[in-house]
């Protein structure tokens, strides 16, 4: 039956009804009509299906699912095919459990590294992060299993996360926290998005029309359902009114009743209800266009994940090239890690594994009798143990090299608490300081979801970040380990040398009810870089067992208009020994001071694989995007006219090589200007200049103010005069520039502005 003729028979309860879920992980069905209930349940790196005792906390066990490597693990391959080919698996194993939306990507920004969700977020940067949910989402989609893209928007704290209230100026929330989930949505077509918990400048995010309305349809063109996070309706009514589709889970027909009330009381048309229910039906009818099943074979998707794991590998320092291990060599494996691996956060992301490896059995795979394992610590003690101590020296002293596995214990990663601090657990970093007596050749492999502080770089010769890796990610770990894999993972965020230095220092978690973005734009790399803070390792950083030139750069135009693209072309070699892969990556400065802006931002990255000795050319598109900033008063992106450097390097402290551009806007500026309009910005807008030079010099004459200071006299007096309002052409010349002439003056300059 088509959507039209469904909606003309069901009557308006049952309409109603359809709006709310009908149990925790279904939607209504009206059987009478064949319209049958979907199911949505938790992902994003895996399926969590629950077959009974459902909740939304992870507490309770699911059927077996691969679990892959959490976004904080994927964003730092950066590499979309495998993530387009983990969204595929994760398809296949829905189908095969008849899930029709699986619940992610999580697109949220990493605005602090405190926050206890950060395992689950791709990035600090939102054009990374958008490029890799879309990623996400179109392979899921693929296989005919709808995505729901996650949580839309401000959604980066735990803290008071279902009430607080996220005050982010307009242009902060356009290129940062809205820009992470916009290539997502408008190329990758989600057939959900889910909305957040919180408040966004005042407004709960189930009823935020400007949000969910204006922004996600209006201006990007969803078409699609918005569901809520579960639970997180405030006031239903409101929330429909918004653009709020889908309310899960069921509120027990409490909510029904107060939609179906105020259409019969005449708060909200039928019309209204008419628009979300036929989006619902068209849920349906898209998950009911079943593609053929695949089978899912466990063992294959197994793979998968130490194949994609493999590559979310960091390798942060490699001292003397004290890795990879050798076979031969005597390894002292210790640390509670390597025995029981932590592969994913807490909360309700939470996988029940077809398969879990540990580090210890496949390093022994590989070096067999040569490991040998001491547990050293617990991996939440705060001291050592002595006589675990006095077993983790004998090991120490017999061995060639020691790997020692570090990380944070799942209490401090999980939904619904954010940590207080950076640190590891006193245990482990004692632990290095008595080691390094015994052995020199430390290794430090870390298991973590987001950054930690490293007092002991200095102290060891490499540092591995594994972060969470999913079920394969030992075995991943240890084709690291002996070198049958050469690391490729590069940073998708900040680490930093201390919490202080963060960008949300003083605003994070926020007071009461409310917390204010008061850093703005200047959010992880844009901070560091622009306010010249060293980091412990920096956005995009990554090292390898071969080494990478960068040979040339190219661009087609050295001059475009912002309609324009610019195509930019870097040659790159590898000039050591060991195929490997590098992301290239490209950023973008404005050379232009007149608008505050980072030092720098992520435009374009392409990861090569290259042999010894092979050159590729990695390629890049630069459009209108690449270039602009958010103009609150024109409410549009707009370019500054002017020169920009194109920046391509190896992470965002690395450039290699840069070439300069000159972009010129071709929009059409309406300004508006004011007697508290100073000369300065009369100035600066092109069109009005000629005016403003010729009342400056007229303000200059008359206003009875020396300007004849020193050498540079006549520099010194333009930009004192800068900054005088053109109501001063009438008080500081006792009148003889009248009222009369400032209003003309205003009514010109105001019909130039117009455009």
């Amino acid at each position: 039956m088509a959507i039209e003729e469904l909606l003309g028979q069901l009557t308006l309860e049952e309409k109603c009804s359809l709006l709310s879920g009908s149990a925790f992980w279904y939607t209504q069905a009206v059987e009478d009509l064949g319209i049958r209930r979907l199911m949505l349940t938790d992902g994003p790196h895996g399926l969590r299906k629950q077959v009974e005792n459902a909740d939304h906390l992870g507490l309770n066990k699911s059927v077996p699912a691969t679990c892959f490597p959490p976004a904080a693990a994927l964003a730092a391959s950066w590499n979309e095919e495998l993530i387009y080919e983990m969204g595929e698996a994760l398809g296949i194993e829905c189908r095969a459990e008849n899930v029709d939306v699986l619940l992610g990507p999580g697109a949220n920004i990493k605005r602090s590294p405190l926050c206890g969700r950060n395992f689950e977020y791709f990035s600090e940067d939102p054009y990374l992060a958008s490029r890799l949910a879309k990623a996400h989402i179109t392979g899921l989609q693929s296989k005919g299993v709808g995505a729901s893209i996650k949580h839309f928007a401000a959604n980066n704290q735990e803290t008071r996360r279902l009430t607080i209230n996220a005050k982010v100026d307009e242009r902060t929330l356009r290129e940062i926290y809205l820009a992470s989930f916009e290539t997502a949505i408008k190329e990758g077509k989600p057939w959900t998005v889910m909305c957040a918990y919180n408040r966004l400048n005042g407004e709960f995010g189930s009823e935020n029309k400007k949000v969910l309305n204006d922004i996600l349809r209006d201006e990007w063109g969803y078409e699609g359902l918005v569901v809520t996070d579960w639970g997180a309706t405030n006031d239903r009514v409101k929330g429909l009114e918004a653009g709020q589709d889908l309310e899960m889970p069921s509120s027990g027909g409490v909510n029904d009743r107060a939609v179906l009330e105020a259409v019969q009381e005449g708060k909200i048309s039928e019309a209204q209800v008419d628009v979300s229910v036929r989006r619902l039906l068209e849920l349906i009818a898209k998950a009911d266009e079943k593609l053929p099943v695949e089978p899912f074979i466990p063992k294959k998707h197994h793979e998968l994940a130490q194949k994609i794991a493999s590559e979310c590998i960091v390798l942060l320092k490699n001292e003397e090239q004290v890795l990879p291990l050798a076979k031969t060599e005597k390894i002292a494996l210790i640390g509670e890690f390597a025995v029981k691996s932590r592969i994913q956060g807490g909360g309700s992301s939470h996988i029940n594994p077809t398969f879990l490896d540990t580090l210890l059995e496949e390093m022994q795979k590989r070096g067999g009798d040569a490991v040998l394992y001491e547990k050293g610590f617990s991996v939440d003690a705060e001291s050592l143990d002595r006589a675990e101590l006095e077993r983790a020296i004998v090991a120490a002293k017999a061995a060639d090299k020691i790997v020692l596995c570090m990380g944070l214990p799942e209490s401090y990663e999980t939904e619904g608490l954010d940590r207080k601090h950076l640190n590891l657990p006193g245990a482990q970093l004692e632990m290095i300081r008595v080691l390094k007596q015994y052995n020199p050749n430390l290794i430090v492999v870390l298991n973590n979801g987001a950054p930690v502080v490293m007092p002991f770089e200095d102290d060891v010769k490499a540092i591995v970040e594994g972060y969470l890796l999913g079920q394969a990610g030992s075995g991943a770990m240890a084709s690291i380990l002996y070198g049958e894999v050469n690391p490729s993972g590069k940073l998708a965020e900040t680490f930093p040398m201390r919490l202080e230095d963060t960008p949300a220092y003083l605003n994070f978690p926020g007071e009461g009810y409310q917390v204010e973005y008061r850093e703005g734009v200047f959010v992880g790399y844009r901070h560091y870089d622009s306010k010249k803070i060293r980091p412990q390792f920096a956005f995009g950083e990554g090292l390898s067992y071969t080494t990478f030139s960068y040979d040339s750069i190219e661009t087609d135009q050295e001059s475009i208009l912002d309609t324009d693209q610019l195509h930019v072309k870097v040659r790159v070699t590898n000039s050591g020994k060991r195929a490997g892969k590098e992301t290239v990556q490209l950023y973008v400065h404005d050379c232009q001071n007149e608008i505050i802006r980072p030092e720098k931002e992520l435009k374009g990255f392409v990861k090569l694989s290259l042999e010894p000795g092979e050159t590729k050319t990695a390629e890049f598109v630069l459009d209108k995007r690449s270039f602009a900033y958010y103009d609150v008063e024109q409410k549009d992106f707009l370019v500054q006219s002017g020169q920009f450097e194109v920046l391509v390097g190896a992470s965002s402290r690395d450039i290699r090589l840069k070439k300069t551009v000159i972009v010129t806007s071709t929009a059409k500026i309406h300004k508006h200007f004011h007697a508290n309009t100073t000369f300065g910005e009369l100035y600066a807008y092109l069109p009005t200049r000629p005016i403003a030079e010729e009342r400056m010099d007229y303000f200059k004459r008359e206003s009875g103010i020396d300007f004849e200071m020193g050498e540079n006299a006549e520099d010194f007096a333009f930009r004192v005069i800068c900054d005088f309002p053109l109501k001063t052409l009438v008080t500081f010349t006792e009148g003889r520039y009248s009222r009369k002439q400032l209003a003309e003056l205003l009514e010109q300059v105001n019909k130039i502005g117009e455009g």
